[in-house]
């Protein structure tokens, strides 16, 4: 019974060895990184890192290679129907503001380890990748009997528009050339230390419901796992450096986490 209600939310999809592989592959992966951050070993950005190549330059590194993923699919897959235009046009908007984000919005102030460029750089760009080569392998499958698609959609817009916001408070932290760290305040930063990655999680869900493929649920798990692991080193970051640490700002989920 509990497996029927399942199946009825992804496609039925004959996945082979090898494509099972890398689903099982992206899912160890990102469990491992998560377990990572938990553990100390971080990877090596924002505030937990002193030295390598300028931040702003590290950002466009890890961002800029899934963009192209995704403006290449409506080249490559031109097809596909509405489910897979939605999903090719969610992954390069979500990409293509992260980069706009980065030259026109973030003030950095630190450095971006190149070894850990290169990592999320790769993760990124293997998903972006990986939602338009496994969605198009549906093509002729019936549709789930549960349709997510504009729920998905509706998910992504939300949490676009929220990750931006919260990055846009961080934005206004930095004035005349502040290179510190400050406590945020306003939008869910009184709740949370980390809402930009909550809405971040919530894109990648986002994702997940419009394709309704194993490989864009594994990722989204996968995402979660590992920014509820960086939030949570986040939050241990910020009340090692301030004493007036609200106790009751959360990691990630208000209230809860």
């Amino acid at each position: 019974m509990i497996t029927e209600m399942i199946e009825g939310f992804v496609y039925k999809e004959a996945l082979s060895i090898y494509e099972k592989f890398i689903c099982a592959a992206t899912c160890f992966y990102l469990v491992g990184l998560a377990f990572l951050e938990v553990s100390g070993k971080h990877l090596q950005y924002s505030k937990f890192s002193n030295s390598g190549i300028p931040s702003k330059i590290g950002m466009l590194i890890i961002y800029t290679p899934a963009l192209f993923a995704g403006v290449a699919s409506f080249w490559i897959f031109p097809g596909g129907g509405i489910r897979f235009l939605m999903l090719k046009s969610a992954v390069t908007i979500h990409f293509l503001k992260r980069d706009l984000e980065v030259l026109f919005l973030h003030k950095f102030s630190g450095f971006f380890g190149v070894e850990s460029a290169v990592i999320i750089a790769a993760t990124y760009f293997t998903a972006a990748a990986g939602f338009v080569y496994f969605h198009h392998q549906t093509e002729g499958l019936p549709e789930p009997s549960v349709d997510l698609k504009y729920f998905g959609i509706l998910l992504s817009l939300i949490g676009l528009s929220g990750n931006f916001y919260h990055h846009y408070l961080l934005s206004k932290l930095r004035k005349n050339n502040n290179k510190g760290y400050d406590i945020p305040r306003g939008g869910l930063f009184n709740l949370v230390i980390c809402p930009h990655y909550l809405f971040e999680i919530t894109t990648f869900v986002g994702f997940s419901f419009i394709s309704q493929t194993i490989f864009t649920y594994v990722c989204a798990l996968g995402v979660a796992l590992y920014l509820s692991a960086r939030s949570y080193a986040t939050r241990k970051w910020y009340v090692s450096k301030f004493e007036n640490f609200p106790n009751n700002v959360k990691a990630l989920i208000p209230y809860v986490f």
